[in-house]
C-alpha cells in the first residue's frame, strides 16, 4: 500500500523547505536509510533519509522548489501502484503540475510550428523553479543578507556537487557554501565584500552557453537586486581568494564532489575541525561513518598553513604630527551585535545589582580539584556551575521575555561570551545543571577553540536562557554587561582581586571577586534577583555544596 511522506519539521522554527537535491528519482527503489534528499531549512541544508523501502512513485515539488511543512514530499508503494488519489487528498486534485512520472507526449507533434510563440515565454522566465539559479541562503536564524567573504570558485570554472562555493559571511560567521549540483560557474552575483540580501541571486551554475543575461534580466524585474555586473569573468579577485584556502592542507586528497558521510559523522568532523574531503570512509559505497572520524589523524602542518592566512590585526600608527586615518566597513556580525544590544538596551528596562563574593574557599576547592580532575577546571567553570544551580532555585530569573508573554524556561542553557576578532559570539552550554565540572571545562574551551576558527554552527549559539560575560582575565574588576535578549539576566564577572577583609575582627588579605547582574525588570524584580545573588554567594563560598 501507497504511503505518503510528508515535509518534516528540521528545525524547531522551521516553517517551510526547499528542495536543495534529489538523490533518488522516480520509480527508483529506496531501501530504508537510503539518502533521499537535501532540504535547506530556515538553519543549515540537512540530509533526509528514508525510514522505509519501496518505490518512490511521486516526489512533491522538484529541486530548488518549496513546500511547506506537512506539505506531502514523497510517496512510496509498489511499482506501477496508482497514488493518484493520495496526491489529490494533499494537492486539491490539481497532480499534474507536480506529477513527476507524466512525459506528457501531446505537445511533442507541435513542435515544429513553435519559434513564434518562444519569445512570448521569456517575459514568463520561472527564475525561481531554475535548478541553475542559486539564492542567497540564510545562514542563521537572524540573517537578512550575507557579505562574500570570498570566492573558492571564479567564472567559467567547473563545479562539482559537495565543492565548496564561497565563504560567506553572516552576521554570527562566516560559512563555507556547498554546491549542491554539477555544472560550469557562468554568473557570480557579487564581487568579495559585497553584501547580497537573503533569497537574491548569488550566482548560476549550468551548461555553457546559457543565457545568463535573460535569468539576470528576470531576477531584477522579479524585484531582485544582484550587487554585480556582467563584468564578474574578468575580476580577478576572486581567484586570489580561492589560492590561499586551497594551499593549506598537506593531506591527500580522497573525496572528490558530494561527500557521502553520516550526519554523525558529519557532526563529529565539524565538533572536531575535520575536513571531510581527506577523510577515507569505510562504509557502503565508501560512505563515512562515526569510526573513519574517529581513526582519522589530521596532518600537523594543518593549523599552522591556516594561521598563515590571517591578516595582521595590527593598526598602522601616523608619524607625529599627521591626520590619518581608516575607514573600516561594519562586518555583519558587528552589525548584528550593534542591532540586538541597542534593541535590548533601549527597550528592556535595566537595573543592575552587584555583589562581593569571598571567593578563598572556591581558590582552594579549585587547587585540590586540579589535582585529580582530568581536565584544568577554571574559575568560569565553577561560575557557571553554581549559576546553574542557582538558577534551579530562582526559575524566575531564568526566564524570557516574550512580548505577550513570560517564558519561564525549566531547562538551564547557559551562554558563555567569547570575544573573537569580529566580535563577540554566545555559544550556549545546554543543561548546564546536570553537567559536572569537567564535562563544562571540556565544553567551554572547545566552544572558545571553534569561535576563534569560525567553526561554530547555528545550533552552537541558539537556544540560551541566561548569560554569563567574564571579563576577569583581562584585570576587570567589575562591569555591567546588556542583556542578550530574550534572556531576562545577563551575570558580569569581574577579575578575582587579593584585598584586605575583616575576619574574626581582624583584617587579612582576602580573595575576593565581583559580581553584576543585570535584570530586565518587565520579568525580575530587584528582591527576586538579590535572592539569587545570594544563593550564587553561597555556592561558591561553599563549594562542596555544588556537589550535594
Amino acid at each position: 500500500m501507497a504511503e505518503e511522506i510528508l515535509m518534516p519539521r528540521l528545525s524547531d522554527t522551521m516553517t517551510e523547505g526547499v528542495i536543495a537535491a534529489w538523490h533518488k528519482k522516480v520509480g527508483d527503489t529506496v531501501k530504508k536509510g537510503d539518502l533521499l534528499a537535501e532540504i535547506e531549512t530556515d538553519k543549515a541544508t540537512m540530509e533526509l533519509e528514508s525510514y522505509q523501502d519501496g518505490v518512490l512513485l511521486y516526489i512533491g515539488t522538484p529541486n530548488g522548489g518549496k513546500l511547506q511543512v506537512n506539505d506531502l514530499l514523497a510517496i512510496f508503494g509498489k511499482a506501477g501502484e496508482d497514488v493518484s488519489a493520495l496526491v489529490a487528498k494533499y494537492t486539491g486534485g490539481a497532480s499534474s503540475a507536480t506529477k513527476a512520472p507524466e512525459p506528457a507526449p501531446a505537445p511533442a507533434p507541435q513542435a515544429a510550428p513553435a519559434p513564434t510563440p518562444a519569445p512570448a515565454a521569456a517575459p514568463a522566465l520561472d527564475v525561481a523553479s531554475m535548478e541553475e539559479v542559486v539564492l542567497m541562503p540564510r545562514l542563521s536564524d537572524t540573517m537578512t543578507e550575507g557579505v562574500i567573504a570570498g570566492w573558492h570558485k571564479k567564472v567559467g570554472d567547473a563545479v562539482k556537487k559537495g565543492e565548496v562555493l564561497a565563504d560567506i559571511e553572516t552576521d554570527k560567521a562566516t560559512m563555507e557554501l556547498e554546491s549542491y549540483k554539477d555544472g560550469t560557474l557562468l554568473y557570480q552575483g557579487a564581487q568579495p565584500g559585497e553584501k547580497i540580501q537573503v533569497n537574491d541571486l548569488l550566482c548560476i551554475i549550468g551548461k555553457p552557453g546559457l543565457d545568463v543575461n535573460a535569468i539576470v534580466a528576470a531576477v531584477k524585474a522579479g524585484g531582485s537586486q544582484p550587487a554585480a555586473a556582467q563584468s564578474a569573468p574578468a575580476a580577478p579577485a576572486p581567484a586570489a581568494a580561492a589560492t590561499a584556502p586551497v594551499a593549506a592542507p598537506a593531506e591527500a586528497v580522497v573525496n572528490e564532489g558530494r561527500i557521502l558521510a553520516s550526519p554523525l559523522a558529519k557532526k563529529i568532523a565539524s565538533d572536531k575541525g575535520i575536513d571531510l574531503k581527506y577523510v577515507k570512509g569505510t562504509g557502503d559505497n565508501g560512505r563515512i561513518v562515526k569510526s573513519d572520524i574517529d581513526n582519522f589523524k589530521p596532518a600537523a602542518v594543518s593549523a599552522p598553513a591556516a594561521q598563515q592566512t590571517r591578516p595582521a590585526s595590527a593598526i598602522a600608527m601616523a608619524p607625529a604630527g599627521t591626520i590619518s586615518f581608516e575607514d573600516v566597513p561594519v562586518s555583519q556580525m558587528r552589525k548584528t551585535i550593534a542591532r540586538r544590544l541597542s534593541d535590548s538596551l533601549f527597550t528592556a528596562p535595566h537595573f543592575y545589582l552587584t555583589m562581593a563574593i569571598d571567593m578563598d574557599a572556591a581558590v582552594a576547592a579549585r587547587g585540590k580539584i586540579n589535582e585529580a580532575a582530568p581536565v584544568k577546571i577554571s574559575f568560569n567553570d565553577m561560575v557557571l556551575k553554581a549559576t546553574a544551580l542557582a538558577l534551579k532555585q530562582h526559575p524566575q530569573v531564568n526566564s524570557s521575555w516574550l512580548g505577550d508573554t513570560i517564558r519561564h524556561n525549566h531547562h538551564i542553557n547557559i551562554g558563555v561570551a567569547v570575544a573573537v576578532d569580529e566580535g563577540l559570539l554566545v555559544p550556549v552550554v545546554r543543561f548546564a545543571d546536570g553537567k559536572s565540572l569537567s564535562q563544562i571545562a571540556v565544553e567551554v574551551k572547545d566552544y572558545a577553540q571553534k569561535a576563534k576558527n569560525k567553526k561554530l554552527q547555528p545550533a552552537d549559539w541558539e537556544g540560551s536562557t541566561f548569560t554569563i560575560s567574564n571579563l576577569g582575565m583581562f584585570g576587570i574588576e567589575q562591569f555591567t554587561a546588556i542583556i542578550n535578549p530574550p534572556d531576562a539576566c545577563i551575570l558580569a564577572v569581574g577579575g578575582i582581586s587579593q584585598v584586605p577583609v575583616v575576619k574574626n575582627g581582624q583584617i587579612v588579605p582576602g580573595n575576593v571577586m565581583k559580581v553584576t547582574l543585570s535584570c530586565d525588570h518587565r520579568v525580575v524584580d530587584g528582591a527576586t534577583g538579590s535572592a539569587f545573588l545570594q544563593t550564587l554567594k553561597s555556592l561558591l563560598e561553599e563549594p562542596l555544596r555544588m556537589l550535594v
